[in-house]
């Protein structure tokens, strides 16, 4: 088999589904998401110019390439720390407050994709064509259903949930406003369940559905919003954020002992609803916004959030007549 068909063959079976591979740093799925939809199968091998001398000249090149072609929003990846063995460069860089590992050529030309494949760095990117696609419609009905995908500790996904809030609280149980979660769940328990930001993330995901199964509306999002401006900050920390989270649920009314027992056992099943609802519905970006169907697009702020769940009703409730606050940010950036 040659280079390049087995690095399309690797390729197109990260593209089945690229959630899978969450013990991939982040980092390293966003190259790969770059190699299936824009790099064409590269034919040569890695081939060398004239080896620069010093390491921190091709690390400072390839960092500063990463971001500028291939990391999306305002987080970048800078320097922590280069090794060179056998003509590869091994770089470690900080990203989101993460050590990811990257690897370069020692000539300071090739990027090294998993599975072998390669991106010349010495070439601009080829760019998709731009499509014009109509948005699609999103159907009316009596009570629209708005599903907020997202993982407990992106802080995007936290962005997304605190906008949500005031939609929440105006519209109530008008209509059917769920938070659900983009995890893994490989088995029957709670050490099967895999999350992006790690085995913590994944406490917190199996805690919420249970909470969100034992309580109402109203308890849940005191109890997230508190997650959100306290504890998520401490998720590093267990100490710290097991006892945060406990008085989270204290001051939300919720009993902290049935919702560990769940977690521990029923949340399993509970959160691997949402790992396959999310899989059926392709999502795997945290946050994601699905209104009756239909994956929003729009700008991340209370209004556009209301407006957009507004506009799912049959007959649209007085409350949609109040404008919230405009203040967030456009539909980008994300886990």
């Amino acid at each position: 088999m040659t280079e390049e068909n087995q690095t399309e063959k690797t390729t197109k079976i990260v593209n089945k589904n690229i959630w899978r591979y969450t013990t991939i740093s982040l980092l390293v799925i966003v190259v790969l998401l770059v190699a299936v939809f824009m790099w064409p199968n590269n034919s040569k091998g890695i081939t060398g110019g004239t080896l620069m001398t010093n390491s921190n000249d091709i690390a400072n090149k390839t960092v500063d390439f990463l971001n500028k072609n291939i990391i999306t929003g305002d987080s970048k990846a800078s320097i922590d720390s280069t090794s060179e063995m056998s003509g590869i460069l091994n770089i470690t860089v900080l990203y989101q407050e993460r050590q990811i590992p990257i690897y370069a050529t020692s000539d300071g030309k090739f990027l090294i994709l998993p599975g072998g494949g390669l991106i010349d760095m010495t070439q601009p990117l080829p760019t998709e064509e731009p499509t014009q696609e109509q948005p699609q419609e999103v159907p009316k009905t009596d009570k629209p259903i708005a599903q907020l995908f997202v993982m407990a500790f992106c802080p995007y996904g936290i962005q997304a949930e605190n906008i949500m809030k005031p939609v929440v609280n105006l519209l109530g149980s008008k209509t059917d406003i769920q938070v659900r979660f983009i995890a893994n769940v490989g088995g029957t328990t709670p050490d099967s369940v895999s999350s992006l930001h790690g085995a913590p993330e994944a406490q917190e995901d199996l805690r919420q559905v249970c909470i969100i199964k034992y309580y109402d509306q109203k308890t849940y999002w005191n109890y997230l919003m508190t997650i959100n401006s306290v504890c998520s900050s401490k998720y590093n920390d267990a100490t710290a954020y097991d006892a945060c989270w406990k008085d989270a649920a204290k001051q939300a009314g919720i009993d902290a002992t049935k919702i560990d027992t769940c977690s521990k056992g029923e949340g399993v099943s509970l959160l691997k609803a949402d790992d396959e609802l999310s899989s059926s519905k392709g999502v795997s970006g945290s946050p994601t916004l699905i209104i009756n169907g239909v994956t929003y697009s729009g700008s991340r702020t209370p209004d556009a959030y209301k407006e957009a769940i507004c506009n799912a009703f049959t007959t649209v409730p007085s409350e949609c007549s109040q404008q919230l606050s405009t203040e967030g940010s456009a539909a980008s950036g994300g886990c």
